[in-house]
């Protein structure tokens, strides 16, 4: 089985190391600022399932390296646009 590297894997990427910093940055903080830094592990960790389920999706229905990387950076850039206008709307 070969791999191939995504735009979903190189997001899955910037996850991890999103949630090292949270792990290391929460000895740092208060306790004020601890219940916000559980929150957004708690968003990282569903981040990283969502996108785990959506590229053996595309892996699945897509055999074409080249077309994934086209549809998912596509994915990525409209959930970018959403997060965006849900924060502005919120």
């Amino acid at each position: 089985m070969n791999f191939r590297i995504t735009p979903l894997n190189i997001v899955q990427a910037i996850t991890v190391a999103a949630m090292i910093y949270l792990i290391f940055a929460q000895n740092k903080v208060g306790r004020s600022e601890e219940i916000s830094i559980g929150f957004y592990f708690l968003i990282l960790v569903c981040l990283m399932f969502v996108t785990i389920i959506t590229d053996i999706l595309f892996r699945i229905t897509l055999k074409n390296t080249k077309r994934i990387w086209i549809i998912e950076s596509i994915f990525i850039v409209i959930a970018i646009i959403l997060m965006v206008i849900l924060q502005k709307v919120a």
